[in-house]
């Protein structure tokens, strides 16, 4: 299947987990009515974002994978005959937490999880402190619709990642996002980071030659971090096919069309030029 309907739901969030998944649901339902057969949620959707502070209190917010958002996103998956991309706080076992993307196939079932590998910790963004780096490597996920590249939020900045899942065959990479600026910031600032953001990733669409999905939230929270929404499709070399705004709560549909990959990918054909004889220092911290 050469041409894919994809959708990306950017929304707020509260401290009500079962009224963000009915949203989330609800928008996942508009998607499929403009054609959508696959649509994507941001980093986390079912809360707030709760890494702003260390409280071990906030494991309470985990869920098991199986559990009660896979339950209902599948069933939903399963009634509109489309795949879903989610973002959980899985709880794994008594004191191992991950952030998790697991991604339901259009039957239903749980085609496969990635558990975010790149974990941050800055002001605000306190998630060494949950989140267990995760063990599942870079591998995208099969599902009815093709190969999904699922990363999550920090790894968005990593080029190594992108690649990996490109040179395992991914179709596309879809990136669940949690980011905002810190309202301190000068204007100037929070425009420069906020550029930041969109080129890396349209960068890794343009290196690898595959479309590029980034799903962010919107709104203030108790935190103080005002998320910057701007969720986006880019294609195989890096346009933008779609971007929302800053502070809307919305839904961007988008065709993507996976014989154009085929054809750049033959006009620039970066994976065939690699000298992966010459790269063994990537494995390294530093070079002394």
């Amino acid at each position: 299947m050469s041409k894919l309907t994809v959708g990306l739901v950017q929304q707020s969030c509260t401290a009500d987990s079962a009224a963000n998944l009915r949203k989330s649901a609800e928008a996942i339902r508009r998607c499929a009515e403009k054609g959508a057969r696959l649509v994507a949620l941001q980093e986390l959707h079912t809360t707030l974002y709760f890494c702003d502070i260390e409280d071990p209190a906030r494991f309470d917010l985990a869920e098991t994978i199986p559990g009660p958002s896979t339950d209902t996103l599948g069933a939903l998956a399963k009634q509109l005959g489309m795949v879903i991309v989610a973002s959980l706080f899985e709880k794994r076992a008594q004191g191992v937490y991950h952030n998790t993307a697991v991604v339901l196939d259009s039957d239903g079932s749980i085609a496969g999880r990635y558990r975010k590998m790149h974990i941050p910790d800055d002001p605000g963004y306190y998630e060494k402190f949950y989140f267990t780096p995760g063990d599942l490597g870079f591998q995208p996920i099969q599902t009815s619709l093709g190969k999904l590249g699922v990363l999550v939020c920090w790894d968005q900045w990593y080029p190594e990642a992108a690649r990996l899942m490109a040179l395992a065959g991914a179709d596309l990479l879809i990136y669940p996002t949690a980011i905002g600026w810190d309202p301190n910031d000068t204007a100037e600032e929070q425009t420069r980071q906020r550029e930041a953001w969109i080129t890396i990733q349209r960068a890794h669409a343009v290196a690898n030659g595959i479309p590029v999905l980034s799903i962010n939230r919107v709104g203030t929270e108790p935190g103080g971090a005002v998320f910057w929404g701007s969720s986006f499709a880019a294609g195989c070399q890096g346009e933008l096919l779609a971007q929302a705004d800053t502070r809307s709560e919305t839904e961007l549909i988008v065709e993507l069309d996976s014989a154009r990959s085929e054809t750049v990918r033959r006009i620039w054909p970066y994976l065939r030029d690699r000298r992966i004889d010459a790269y063994s220092d990537l494995t390294r911290r530093l070079i002394d």
